[in-house]
């Protein structure tokens, strides 16, 4: 009894402690808004070996394999700890031979240039294939590539560069790899897609896909998962040049016991597996994917009403965040009217493309239509506080 009343006095003065806070609305690539479910289902603690956490990662990973719509005999799900960029690395540490290996790296934008920057750290071998951050990569140009280089061994890419906005066609992309290199393992970076914009993993000829927690899925940060093809994962054994990252051990360990290899991130996975819940009770990837359309469609009106100008043209822009030029008028500064926008509890992004000055604007995560509308309002106040005039010019 005395330990039970001790804990009941610890829970009360711990419940106390914390002011409860007004969360801002994040117009992000991620970290996202989330329900209120997901961060309570997360104030629990368990055991990384407790029956019921390796229970709940046993049911995370064959929710994932079903949310890929690939068959559980030849597909598996793998948590990997840390960001989406640990998830991604991990793929490219263990799936490159050390023997011969060559990896063609298709990029338009910075999360390209970060697979090569892994891949130059690692001392793996690479053909790049640059384009600008506005446009498609060239399918003719890959497929010449492919030709030049048949000693490729992998290939990958970004599904959708939220450092623009651009949604690329990897789908196409697989079926050159797959006519022109069929041995070649080929990848694909969905970090800000996968579980909100349709993709055909099968169809497409991908082999691995690596998304993260705190993107469509709409969980909390703390890991990544990547989605592989057993057969091909299998043949990569001995091949990671790391240990904490070697994708075929972290396969093997969950498969062997259920267990993580080091310290899983518990919390973040508990508030995962209601979001993947709450996915499923929304109507899945179809019927998120339509109201991350309704959001931007809102967004894409209000914002050209008001004169601001997109960096991308229609038919490559995607609907998962929104790359918005700088205003040419001398009072925008872009510091100001980002600060204003946040003590209004809304936040943008800056922006991450190289040739232009913008910020950008999400349509993911907890939001809805009236989110939206509720930041259009918020803009054109801080226009009318900064003397931007509307329509801008």
């Amino acid at each position: 009894m005395a330990v039970r009343a001790l804990r009941k006095m610890a829970e009360r003065s711990f419940s106390t402690g914390v002011p409860l806070a007004r969360d801002k609305v994040l117009f992000t690539p991620g970290p996202l808004t989330t329900s209120l479910s997901v961060k309570q289902a997360c104030l629990r603690d368990l055991g990384s070996r407790d029956l019921e956490f390796v229970n709940t990662v046993k049911s995370i990973r064959s929710e994932l394999v079903k949310l890929g719509n690939l068959p559980a005999a030849e597909y598996t799900a793998i948590p990997m700890q840390g960001s989406g960029t640990f998830a991604v690395e991990s793929v490219i540490t263990t799936f490159v031979p050390r023997s011969n290996g060559k990896l063609l790296i298709i990029s338009n934008g910075s999360y390209g240039l970060r697979m090569e920057a892994i891949a130059k750290t690692l001392g793996i071998p690479i053909v790049h294939l640059k384009y600008a951050e506005t446009e498609w990569p060239s399918l003719s140009e890959i497929e010449a590539t492919l030709k030049a280089h048949p000693d490729v061994t992998n290939v990958a890419t970004v599904h959708c560069e939220t450092s623009s906005g651009i949604i690329n066609p990897v789908e196409k992309i697989g079926a050159l790899v797959k006519q022109h290199v069929p041995n070649a393992l080929y990848f694909v970076d969905a970090m800000s897609s996968f579980g909100g914009v349709p993709l055909d993993i099968v169809g497409g000829n991908i082999h691995f896909v690596v998304s993260s927690a705190n993107k469509c899925i709409q969980g909390i940060p703390g890991f990544g998962f990547i989605l592989a093809h057993k057969g091909h994962l299998l043949r990569c054994g001995g091949q990671a040049r790391s240990l904490s990252l070697d994708l075929v051990a972290q396969f093997k360990g969950l498969e062997n016991d259920g267990q993580f290899r080091f310290t899983p991130p518990t919390h973040s996975l508990l508030a995962f597996r209601q979001a993947l819940k709450e996915l499923e009770q929304e109507g899945g990837v179809a019927a998120r994917s339509q109201r991350y359309q309704t959001n931007k469609a809102i967004l894409q009106k209000g914002m050209t009403e008001m004169g601001f100008k997109e960096l991308l043209s229609p038919e490559v822009s995607s609907y998962v965040i929104t790359t918005y030029l700088f205003p040419s008028h001398p009072n925008f500064k872009f510091s100001e009217f980002y600060g204003r926008l946040n003590d209004k509890s809304f936040v943008i992004y800056p922006g991450k493309v190289t040739q232009a000055d913008c910020f950008r604007v999400g349509s993911i995560g907890h939001l809805f239509p009236d989110d939206v509308r509720g930041l259009l309002a918020a803009i054109k106040e801080v226009c009318a506080e900064m003397n931007l005039p509307l329509p801008l010019a």
